[in-house]
């Protein structure tokens, strides 16, 4: 097992990614959740939302955030792919910071403890953490929004059954009776033209929709592998395990908030980057988006993706 890494991770795709300058961050974010509504008489609990630079994914991002705007969280558990580092199980970031132009996002190292407890799948990789961007992506939403709340982040690396189950259970076993949010990182089909990428993103879609994560599984392990990174998704697995975990946890209904791809903000019709924001809960009355499950996606991802 590798030492433990610096208390805080540097901020990797500041900058580049997104804004750097603190104001300037903020002002995109507001911006993008300005324009997204929450769904209407529904509790979120879990949360599926894209991790591509921020000018791409935002605007749907925010959908998925803004489900939980006004609310509060003993901590927030962040579950997303490896894009650069293969392992067997899953990376977890025990202790210490990251680092946002917003501020930092400190770790519940108690709650991080008991989910490594939880499960032999989970485990301290630091170098997975090093300049991964799925997780980092849902930070700037999370400073805004609910800026006190700490964080759990998980990686999960080669995303097969097994690994994802096993930590769909574990994060079950860990956060019975915990105010916590579910956040799975995860963007749709990669580098397809616009109608073909919905067309599969719709597959996807569906299985959301009707909180189906045995059938989301199953088509996930059917995802075509392509050329030059042409995946189908990248986080399929962290999703499931979201999905699973939050079904287990007492989530009852699922809500799809919105579906677009990169070509929306881009152009670019011919090759594009598919995302999707989605919540699972409950109705309440309170309220009026590739590794396959054999091998991670190998190279740097686009700012797109």
């Amino acid at each position: 097992m590798e030492a433990a890494p610096n208390p805080v991770r540097p901020a990797a795709m500041a900058g580049t990614w997104y804004p750097a300058d603190p104001g300037a961050l903020a002002d995109a974010v507001d911006g993008y959740l300005a324009a997204a509504a929450p769904p209407h008489d529904f509790e979120a609990t879990a949360l599926i939302a894209p991790h591509a630079g921020l000018v791409y994914s935002g605007p749907v991002a925010a959908h998925a955030w803004a489900a939980v705007r006004g609310r509060t969280f003993d901590a927030a558990v962040l579950v997303g792919p490896s894009h650069h580092v293969g392992f067997d199980g899953v990376s977890i970031g025990s202790r210490g910071a990251w680092d946002t132009p917003l501020g930092p996002a400190v770790v519940d190292a108690g709650l991080a403890a008991r989910l490594a407890a939880a499960s032999p799948l989970i485990a301290e990789y630091p170098r997975a953490h090093r300049r991964e961007h799925s997780l980092e992506l849902q930070l700037p939403f999370l400073r805004r929004l609910l800026p006190a709340t700490p964080i759990v982040p998980l990686l999960v690396g080669y995303q097969r059954r097994e690994t994802v189950l096993g930590l769909a259970d574990a994060l079950a076993d860990a956060l019975r009776g915990a105010a916590v949010l579910l956040v799975a990182s995860t963007d749709l089909s990669h580098y397809f033209d616009a109608e073909e990428a919905a067309g599969l993103d719709a597959r996807v879609v569906a299985h959301v929709a009707r909180f189906d994560w045995a059938g989301l599984l199953d088509e996930f392990e059917q995802y075509p592998e392509h050329e030059r990174g042409r995946y189908v998704a990248c986080g399929g697995g962290a999703a499931i395990a979201v999905m699973r975990a939050a079904r287990m946890l007492g989530a009852t209904a699922a809500r799809v908030l919105r579906r677009a791809d990169s070509g929306d903000v881009s152009g670019d019709r011919e090759q594009v980057v598919g995302y999707l924001a989605a919540a699972f809960g409950a109705a309440s009355s309170r309220w009026g988006c590739a590794p396959s499950p054999r091998r991670p996606l190998a190279g740097t991802p686009s700012p797109r993706a």
